[in-house]
């Protein structure tokens, strides 16, 4: 997949030194999928977010969310018009091909609910009226996990919505120094596009015809069901939780230049895709602690051979 190198490659001189964290987003993009990055601030979630827009040469918006933010800020607004004597749609950021909502735990949980439909079905219904989402349509949310003042924490709904759920880190010590030294204001001039939405398209056209044995299938089931079946796990993944699993696999198998799924492509996006999924009969259950669970429901199935 040279195709995609080169788009990683581009990325990675924005955000040096995360290539495995670019890799996963990557992955969920290919696979149509939305992305939650919950990470400290100012590790370059922002940036990583702009990188991947720009090297696809997608349009990109950015919402900072905040609690006075409203729905029409984000879908857009009818105003009346007296040239035509009619109301005219005027399109919210929404409307892109990439839209980085960050901080999206500062805004009210009808702010936040404004994104459901967007995301679920690429679609928003306005004044009565379905308008059509551009292709491709990714939602990159962010958010902090460490301030809890003044933020809402995401529905179980909302979270469910998202394919993966992934923390870029600090930098390494050399990146840091190398940032020290030359700054970070011309980081993102550095990406160019060197592919396009179109070709995008097509590899996620056939991410979708990538093969899932039926024995990998009934395993990929067995570790949902688990997570159902846990005294200390409220609610399970979800249907809507498996059938995104298994397309971010295919997802990964593409990347990989497979044609098929392995166990390897669904154990290793296990904890990405189904830790954030969980409700939990203990509240203060950390997202460490979801991905042990994780971990176990895996080692708890006998791979296919």
């Amino acid at each position: 997949m040279e195709g995609v190198k080169k788009i990683l490659d581009e990325i990675e001189k924005a955000v040096k030194g995360k290539r495995d964290v670019i890799e996963l987003l990557f992955t969920a993009v290919l696979g149509q999928g939305h992305i939650l990055l919950e990470d400290v601030p100012g590790v370059g979630k922002t940036t990583l977010a702009r990188a991947v827009a720009a090297s696809l040469g997608g349009r990109f918006s950015r919402v900072q969310f905040t609690s006075d933010l409203l729905p029409s800020d984000i879908l857009g607004v009818s105003v009346y018009s007296k040239k035509s004597e009619d109301f005219v749609f005027h399109e919210g950021p929404v409307f892109s091909h990439f839209l980085l909502a960050d901080e999206i735990n500062r805004s009210s949980p009808r702010t936040q609910s404004a994104l459901l439909e967007a995301m679920s079905e690429r679609n928003v219904s306005i004044d009565g009226e379905t308008r059509k989402l551009p292709t491709p349509f990714i939602v990159i949310a962010t958010q902090n996990p460490v301030e809890q003042f003044g933020t809402y924490p995401l529905p179980e709904s909302q979270l469910d919505r998202f394919s993966m759920r992934l923390s870029v880190g600090y930098p390494s010590r050399d990146n840091e120094i190398a940032l020290m030294e030359h700054g970070v204001d011309d980081v993102l001039n550095k990406v160019s596009a060197v592919s396009s939405l179109p070709q995008l398209s097509s590899w996620q056209e056939k991410v979708v015809d990538v093969n899932v044995e039926k024995s990998l299938a009934d395993y990929a089931l067995s570790i949902v069901e688990k997570t159902r079946e846990l005294p200390s796990v409220r609610v399970g993944v979800s249907t809507r939780g498996m059938l995104s699993w298994r397309r971010m696999s295919q997802a990964r198998a593409f990347l990989a230049g497979r044609d098929f799924c392995t166990p390897d492509d669904f154990f290793e996006l296990a904890t990405h895709c189904l830790a954030h999924r969980l409700t939990f009969t203990d509240t203060e259950v950390s997202l460490i602690q979801s991905h042990e669970i994780i971990r176990s429901c895996l080692h708890a199935v006998d791979v296919p051979k």
